[in-house]
């Protein structure tokens, strides 16, 4: 494989160079946006290290995707993608385990099914269908599921979880039609799935710091810890 293959995959760009894609490189400020959000909120919540971990995600996602929208070549595109996949899996992991209560074995089943559905998706679909995002169809459907188990359950994140949903939704329209709206609008729409999947990531990241706490098991009182006078 050729690393240093050049990639042309996007509307806005029309020449080689790393400023060929201008918008699209500077849309990824947003992602930085996101990361520095999630941290001021982690910050704020007093939250543990997995919190910052994702919030930390984020930014290395803003970094490797405007390496992408620079270099546009092969080895940028895996900058790109590595990211956002662990992401996905590692928030999906959080979510399982901090709002739904799971067990690690049970959370490892359902991160094994997303991850077959994605090598089936990836497997049975030609490359490049819908411009390639048929490959987030399994992440959007776990995001829907996840909302709605939520809201099932009257969890307080639910909301972040279903907003985000809807926006990862709209998201992916702006990133489909990036190729067929080249001839109305020469810039593309792929900047605008940049900045729609930075709220994505921000409401994610404070959900996670406001609603993702480590639950402790309830200490029951004992006879010293009770107040005098007070009888079982």
């Amino acid at each position: 494989m050729e690393w240093t293959a050049p990639i042309d995959a996007y509307c806005e760009r029309v020449a080689q160079g790393l400023l060929g894609e201008p918008l699209n490189a500077l849309s990824n400020l947003a992602f930085f946006a996101a990361a520095a959000y999630g941290l001021a909120v982690a910050r704020r919540e007093r939250s543990d290290w997995a919190v910052w971990l994702l919030a930390g995600l984020v930014g290395i996602i803003g970094v490797g995707s405007m390496l992408f929208h620079t270099f546009a070549n092969r080895w940028s595109m895996l900058a790109d993608v590595a990211p956002i996949t662990i992401f996905i899996y590692a928030y999906f992991a959080f979510a399982l385990r901090r709002f739904l209560d799971l067990s690690w074995p049970v959370t490892a089943l359902l991160l094994g099914a997303l991850l077959a559905t994605n090598l089936a998706v990836t497997a049975l679909t030609p490359p490049g269908l819908l411009n390639g995002s048929i490959g987030y169809l399994p992440a959007l459907l776990a995001a829907i599921a996840m909302a709605l188990v939520l809201r099932s359950r009257r969890h307080p994140a639910y909301f972040h979880l279903t907003a985000a949903a809807i926006t990862f939704a709209f998201s992916l329209v702006f990133r489909t039609a990036d190729r067929v709206a080249c001839h109305a609008v020469p810039i593309g729409t792929h900047f605008l799935w940049h900045i729609l999947n930075a709220v994505v990531l921000g409401l994610y990241l404070e959900a996670a710091a406001r609603f993702g706490a480590i639950k402790t098991p309830k200490k029951e009182l004992t006879p010293a810890d009770k107040p005098a006078g007070v009888q079982s």
